[in-house]
């Protein structure tokens, strides 16, 4: 079992920069392919941004590609979501996820991931 957390939401200016992480606890983080999905109100849920197993494959949404950057330390069982150039449209419950499996090359597919954290909210305004 794979418990996740997430911190570091909340109101940000447009332009704006902002660290999420998701501190994890459980079964060892290396084994896992890590996510994080959004989901702004009224609006499906949608994938942000991946990184693989091992760490050396990651995939970005179309919308945070270029200002956006996700990384992973397996030691400190945390990983994380940068994001640069905060637009109004990046508001939304941010979730860390985690597949159940190990994944070589991950995909921003709901169904590819099994542990979800509770969220975070982000509010980009000013």
């Amino acid at each position: 079992q794979l418990q996740l957390v997430e911190s570091g939401g909340g109101l940000v200016q447009p332009g704006g920069s902002l660290r999420l992480s998701c501190t994890t606890s459980g079964f060892p983080l290396q084994f896992y392919a890590l996510a994080w999905f959004r989901q702004a109100p009224g609006k499906e849920r949608e994938g942000v941004s991946c990184i693989s197993s091992g760490g050396t494959s990651s995939t970005y949404a179309d919308f945070v590609r270029g200002r956006s950057a996700v990384s992973r330390d397996n030691a400190k069982r945390t990983f994380y979501l940068h994001i640069d150039n905060l637009k109004p449209e990046d508001t939304g419950v941010y979730y860390c996820v985690a597949s159940s499996s190990v994944q070589h090359a991950c995909e921003l597919k709901q169904e590819n991931y099994y542990y979800w954290g509770p969220g975070t909210q982000v509010t980009v305004s000013s």
